[in-house]
């Protein structure tokens, strides 16, 4: 069974998840997690959007940002 639609409305905070191939690891030290932080910082400020929170698991990254211009891509890795 497929999972309901988004919800998809101005202001709505969006759960932003970015896991490794067959939820294997992502990040393998503190080098990797500094690295990703960076260049999420930079895409962020691009980008004009608010992170609310974020959390790097070993295998996967989250972002909790507003719909209203929530254009963060995680190809940033």
């Amino acid at each position: 069974m497929p999972r309901q639609a988004r919800l998809d409305a101005p202001g709505l905070l969006q759960h932003i998840m970015a896991r490794g191939i067959e939820r294997r690891k992502i990040f393998t030290d503190d080098k990797d997690r500094e690295s990703f932080l960076a260049r999420l910082a930079i895409v962020l400020e691009e980008t004009q959007t608010q992170c609310y929170a974020w959390a790097l698991i070993p295998n996967h990254a989250l972002c909790g940002a507003p719909h209203k211009n929530c254009y963060v891509k995680f190809g940033i890795m």
